[in-house]
């Protein structure tokens, strides 16, 4: 074998470490760029999709529904209530007392809310009946929460506030297996239903999520940064909505 040849070999092997080299630079690029936002799991046995959002913080955003265009967004949907269809907004035109961006502020009085969630530093908690006193502390802390209506507590079903045979598509803010998520009904069912699937799956928490028509409007972010969009607003709704639980996440 040659002088020439060997040389020949060499520069072709160290070519191809290269292309090599460069492939694994690309694929650590991508891994690194592709942040990971949600995970979507699609249980067609009981009829649920379930969203689990990778998230830094969590907010209720009154007046105004987070932008599309903002990439820290991982999922954002209805929460509380509204009360009245307003063109302006009104703290107090949400249903019950809440909690964003740290200010406590007080809404109209909802009997179906019977208990509710709070996010404070950087744990969420779902409380029974008496939350007032978690929402105060969520403000102190500079947390976020709102209240709504209970459907399952600790792994037990609540008093239904809407009639059994009551026929929508439903979302709930869930704990399942120590990780927070929202579910949704993947069709129209009825509520008793609805319930008994959260159930069976095992869900220890359940909160409702408003979903009436235009207000059941959200979106969400896969992996790759792209936007999904759920329940697209009739217009003569749009404009009436008061409050959005939104989910974040730092992209670096």
């Amino acid at each position: 074998m040659g002088c020439g040849q060997r040389t020949k070999e060499t520069q072709e092997t160290q070519k191809a470490q290269e292309t090599q080299a460069r492939q694994e630079t690309e694929m650590e690029t991508k891994t690194i760029t592709e942040t990971p936002r949600m995970e979507i799991v699609s249980d067609d046995s009981l009829g649920l999709n379930i969203y689990y959002p990778e998230f830094d913080r969590i907010d209720l955003v009154c007046g105004k529904m987070p932008a599309e265009e903002d990439s820290t967004v991982i999922f954002c949907c209805e929460a509380a209530f509204t009360g009245q269809l307003l063109k302006e907004f009104s703290h107090g035109n949400i249903a019950g007392d809440h909690v964003s961006g740290g200010e406590y502020s007080k809404g109209y009085k909802c009997k179906v809310n019977t208990g509710c969630f709070t996010f404070v530093d950087g744990k969420w908690g779902f409380f029974l009946n008496d939350h007032k006193t978690e929402l105060k502390r969520a403000a102190e802390k500079g947390g976020t929460g709102f209240g709504q209506n209970m459907v399952i507590f600790n792994n037990e079903v609540q008093p239904s506030f809407r009639k059994a045979g009551s026929s929508f598509e439903y979302r709930t803010l869930c704990e399942l297996d120590g990780r927070l998520c929202i579910i949704d009904s993947k069709k129209v069912v009825r509520y008793d239903e609805y319930v008994k699937a959260l159930s069976k799956l095992g869900v220890k928490y359940a909160l409702y999520l408003d979903m009436g028509a235009g207000w059941n409007y959200s979106y969400y972010r896969t992996n790759d940064g792209s936007l999904h969009t759920l329940h697209l607003p009739p217009a003569q709704s749009s404009d009436y909505r008061t409050n959005w639980l939104t989910f974040y996440k730092s992209i670096y």
